[in-house]
């Protein structure tokens, strides 16, 4: 087995052997580095890497959006910034603006480090 494909099968298991909330957390570092890719991407004058990385960023946030659980309250906030993070990315995608992408990464960076802290919290609750 090379390298690589040692990887690969590490990798599989661990999505496949992740909790939901583990889950979350690897959506939004995915979505993390596509957006930075894309943003490289910009950089380089690579258009078309910049269009695949933040489709891919746009599909998780999709993602996201359609997994919201409409009967918790905050569940209409976070639709509402994601619905927000979604047409920024659209907008950085049809005009390829770097500034854009660095303000959608920072709201995701803050929703990934928001989820992780909750993730911390529960934990040591349930103990």
């Amino acid at each position: 087995m090379t390298y690589s494909n040692a990887y690969q099968t590490y990798k599989n298991n661990s999505i496949l052997t992740a909790s939901p909330q583990e889950l979350t957390l690897m959506l939004y570092d995915g979505a993390l580095k596509f957006c930075n890719q894309a943003i490289k991407a910009i950089e380089a004058g690579n258009k078309s890497e910049a269009h695949r990385c933040i489709v891919r960023t746009e599909d998780i946030i999709e993602e996201f959006q359609a997994s919201l659980d409409k009967k918790y309250p905050i569940s209409k906030e976070l639709g509402a910034l994601y619905d927000y993070i979604y047409r920024r990315l659209v907008e950085a995608n049809i005009k390829k603006d770097k500034v854009i992408l660095e303000e959608v990464y920072g709201l995701i960076k803050e929703l990934r480090d928001t989820w992780k802290e909750a993730m911390k919290l529960a934990k040591h609750q349930s103990v």
